[in-house]
């Protein structure tokens, strides 16, 4: 981290052993995104329950370059299983953005529309034209809904376009809202 790590205790005295866990939780944040800046912590013990004994809130407030990620862990009573708990969320939090950043985050495709430009009900494929003039094959299998049986030359139908072994197929092809 550039910026040493930052403890704030709320409602509750300060530990050496609670500051050491704190301090290797928030060495570890590092394993999970190398580009972590800063981390500041808060650690409150609010408002006592009568019947329910102390609460405590962990705040985690993590700075990476062009991120700020910040996580709240509330109400447990036990001060270092929140303080697990806060730090366990901020690792996978850390590790989503350095998936997302890395570009393994699969993006699903927006739905393309099209017309069915003619069928073989026989044989059980079709051809979808899509609104730029192309024909993209498609199967009974291809079809979510309603079945490949209900289509119909002209039906208005929404599918995503994949490229296939034979080439570019429409997959997911369904009739749905398409406004």
């Amino acid at each position: 981290m550039q910026i040493p790590l930052q403890v704030t205790y709320r409602g509750i005295e300060r530990s050496d052993a609670l500051d050491a866990r704190i301090r290797d939780k928030a060495a570890k944040l590092e394993e999970f995104h190398s580009h972590v800046t800063s981390c500041h912590v808060v650690v409150e013990e609010r408002h006592r329950h009568h019947r329910q004994g102390k609460q405590f809130t962990v705040s985690i407030d993590l700075r990476l370059p062009g991120h700020e990620v910040v996580l709240n862990r509330d109400h447990h009573e036990d001060v270092y299983v929140a303080v697990r708990d806060a730090f366990d969320a901020a690792g996978r939090k850390l590790e989503d953005l350095a998936r997302l950043q890395r570009g393994d985050v699969k993006t699903h495709e927006l739905p393309q529309r099209g017309t069915v430009a003619r069928l073989f009900p026989d044989e059980g494929y079709g051809f979808i034209e899509t609104a730029d003039g192309r024909e993209l094959y498609f199967s009974r299998d291809n079809v979510v809904e309603p079945s490949f049986e209900q289509l119909a030359a002209g039906s208005r139908v929404q599918f995503i376009e994949e490229l296939a072994g034979e080439g570019r197929q429409a997959k997911r092809v369904s009739v749905g809202k398409h406004g």
